[in-house]
């Protein structure tokens, strides 16, 4: 199993060479080929009760324009000396751009795309909204801190739930954890499972270790508090990456998460590997 395609998902009005550093950098790892992708939605006739003049709505759009030609020179000056096998899509649609990249993504393994600026209306237009993503994607997402500029994979941490979004997430990221110096497995659970936990890990490192990988792996007692207990693990122990499942329910297309996955895709501290 290998990644052949990743798909680049660039923040339009901003710089990616983060980003773009950290998927050229996996593409040659993995021998992979590259698809860009800009998005972002035509800015509202109307909103807060008032009406978008015509000269600001042509202002906006040609801006629009500008910022997608932009990312798309910034896709290539970056990744074009690098990668031979390089693709470029971008949209402006009034539609879901969460509805539209799950669609785009047909194309790729695995889609890689940053913790996103917030706030602004125009900044809005432009912003997908990552739970919605990561529930429909069908693929496995690679989120990167703002900041980032580099992915180490010195530490991958699995954050190890026995549940069908774990097992998905892990066995996609095998590619990511071949690649990884250390791969740890955790898993926090109440007291009485303990004895259980450390079976099951026991058993996943097994398997690890017949597809080439040898992790090790703790089972730490809950203390209620798992989203803070998993952020000082990965700290404490340096982690590039956090391997994790998604997990959530949707009322009228509002994905509500628990708070560990909800933490894992908003983080600023490291990468994390999310899967559905």
């Amino acid at each position: 199993m290998a990644y052949a395609t990743l798909m680049v998902q660039l923040e339009v009005g901003q710089s990616n060479a983060g980003l773009l550093q950290i998927a050229g950098d996996l593409a040659e790892r993995f021998h992979a080929g590259i698809i860009g992708i800009a998005l972002c939605q035509p800015m509202p006739v109307s909103f807060g009760g008032g009406v978008v003049a015509g000269g600001h709505y042509d202002l906006f759009r040609d801006e629009t324009v500008t910022d997608i030609q932009a990312a798309e020179a910034e896709f290539h000056a970056a990744l074009g000396p690098r990668i031979r096998d390089l693709e470029w899509r971008s949209l402006v649609t009034p539609t879901s751009l969460a509805d539209y990249l799950a669609d785009e993504a047909r194309s790729a393994d695995l889609v890689i795309t940053k913790v996103q600026h917030e706030g602004a209306l125009r900044v809005s237009s432009h912003h997908t909204v990552m739970g919605d993503l990561v529930m429909q994607l069908g693929r496995p997402i690679l989120i990167v801190p703002p900041a980032a500029s580099r992915l180490a994979l010195q530490r991958a941490i699995v954050a190890w739930k026995d549940s069908r979004e774990t097992r998905r997430a892990v066995l996609d990221a095998l590619p990511v954890l071949k690649e990884a110096a250390h791969v740890t497995l955790v898993e926090i659970a109440v007291e009485e499972e303990q004895g259980a936990a450390r079976a099951r890990l026991g058993q996943v490192a097994g398997w690890l270790k017949r597809h080439g990988i040898v992790a090790d792996w703790i089972a730490v007692p809950s203390n209620g508090d798992d989203t803070t207990q998993l952020n000082s693990i990965v700290h404490r122990m340096s982690g590039d990456i956090v391997v994790a499942g998604a997990y959530g329910h949707t009322r009228l297309r509002e994905w509500v998460f628990g708070g560990v996955t909800r933490d894992l895709l908003l983080c600023a501290d490291w990468c994390s590997f999310i899967a559905h």
